[in-house]
């Protein structure tokens, strides 16, 4: 399960999208997450071929990205079952207290489509944008935020660290869940509290190594002198291309469309 985690971790690979400017991609995330709350039916369809044309043409691996949905099997689960029960409407199954209603099903399937697909979209960015990229394209988009005061940079740095953080933490995580387990630590049986209480002797390691790590991290960027983004330059400045400009231009076209669909045909 800890390995099926594919949020935050990049996949090597040459294609069009690995080589769009990163903040076409990060402005394409987030047109794409707008558009999935804008669809109510049919609309789906769309962002179901949108986002089948984005994985084709990322060449990351169909079966890698689904792997990633293992993560959130159990929020989507409780998603599910959550809005069938409690959204009223006509009852189609009643099982004691508990009844689901025709409305329920059609508000648990939408949900669950779209947690799915921004577990997706989300991961097709963090998949084929380095770190380093990231840190840069959301630098410069919220550069113009600097005028007010704002510690763009340093938010940036974070973000990047956190992303960079995830898939050590996860390593790390199953080398302590492997030693535990040798060691005679039981994950898989018993109930809630038991398995709550077989989490201790994973948890407290995990989050010492964790500390440790933004340690010996906090003392080299100090080691190394750096004091933030003031009068710093870039290696690879970004620049927008002509790809990138017809990425963006697909991009609002895809976002003109979703809005007709929504205003024009309520779908």
């Amino acid at each position: 399960m800890i390995r099926d985690i594919t949020l935050g971790q990049y996949y090597p690979a040459d294609s069009v999208l690995h080589r769009l400017d990163p903040r076409v991609k990060l402005i394409g995330t987030l047109v794409y997450i707008v558009s999935l709350f804008l669809f109510k039916s049919w609309g789906y369809i769309l962002g179901t071929l949108f986002l089948g044309a984005a994985i084709l043409i990322s060449k990351v691996p169909f079966k890698f990205m689904v792997k990633g949905l293992k993560a959130i099997l159990v929020l989507l689960v409780i998603t599910l079952f959550f809005n069938m029960i409690f959204t009223p409407g006509e009852v189609l199954i009643k099982l004691g207290i508990i009844s689901i209603t025709k409305e329920g099903l059609i508000l648990a399937g939408r949900m669950g489509l779209r947690l799915v697909y921004l577990i997706m979209g989300s991961s097709i960015m963090t998949l084929t944008t380095t770190p380093n990229q990231l840190t840069d394209a959301l630098e410069r988009l919220m550069n113009p935020l600097n005028k007010i005061r704002v510690p763009v940079h340093e938010i940036a740095m974070m973000m990047s660290i956190a992303l960079r953080f995830i898939p050590i933490l996860l390593e790390e995580t199953d080398k302590i869940m492997k030693a535990q387990i040798a060691r005679g630590a039981d994950f898989e049986n018993g109930n809630l509290i038991k398995k709550v209480k077989n989490m201790v002797p994973l948890l407290v390691p995990l989050f010492v190594s964790a500390f440790r790590r933004a340690n010996d991290l906090a003392l080299a960027m100090e080691a190394r002198c750096y004091h933030g983004g003031t009068g710093r330059t870039q290696m690879k400045p970004l620049r927008y291309g002509g790809r990138d400009y017809a990425a963006l231009a697909v991009l609002f076209i895809y976002l003109g469309i979703s809005i007709a669909i929504r205003v024009v045909l309520g779908w």
